[in-house]
């Protein structure tokens, strides 16, 4: 697979993959139950991942030259 195509499945994975195994709510993090964190933290990186597929995609870079 191209990275481009394993960035875009991580976010899937993070969210849907491990929320049988993160749901917890004992530890805290920032105040938050774990599992509330590991939701924000994923939406937040998804973010992130979704800048670097952008900056990635060769389709975007034919834009820039124009």
């Amino acid at each position: 697979m191209k990275l481009i195509h394993l960035l875009a499945l991580l976010p899937f994975i993070g969210i849907l993959g491990c929320i049988s195994w993160i749901n917890k709510v004992t530890p805290y993090v920032f105040g938050l139950p774990f599992l509330l964190f590991w939701i924000v933290f994923w939406v937040i990186a998804t973010s992130v991942i979704m800048t670097i597929l952008y900056r990635l995609d060769p389709a975007n870079k034919k834009g820039e030259s124009q």
